[in-house]
């Protein structure tokens, strides 16, 4: 009897040796197989997601192009420091020179919009 279990133990491997000939074992299949079922289940997803992204293209390109004409180069400024008050400043990292503020003018009040 433990030479039959023991023959039986030895027989197995062997169709598995026999798909590796072929250049496929089952490890690689099952992977294979894995992948293809993963990208068949994404595809609907990932077109959905690129139709988001082909819908936002504009408005994305309208952002940073505001964005830029505001802050010119993110490195002129020091990271955001929250004050105790709940303030948040953002300190530019070398001032402006005192000419730059000449065609800002300022409200009625003094205060001046930004």
């Amino acid at each position: 009897m433990k030479h039959l279990i023991l023959a039986a133990l030895i027989a197995l491997p062997l169709p598995a040796a026999a798909q590796e000939a072929d250049g496929e074992g089952m490890m690689q299949r099952g992977l294979r197989l894995f992948m293809d079922g993963l990208r068949q289940e994404m595809e609907p997803a990932l077109r959905d997601l690129e139709g988001l992204a082909v819908d936002a293209a504009p408005f994305l390109r309208e952002l940073q192009s505001r964005l830029g004409t505001v802050v010119e180069d993110l490195d002129a400024y020091e990271a955001p420091e929250i004050l105790p008050n709940g303030d948040i400043l953002i300190r530019r990292r070398e001032p402006l020179p005192p000419d730059a503020f000449e065609d800002i003018e300022p409200n009625p009040d003094g205060s001046v919009d930004l």
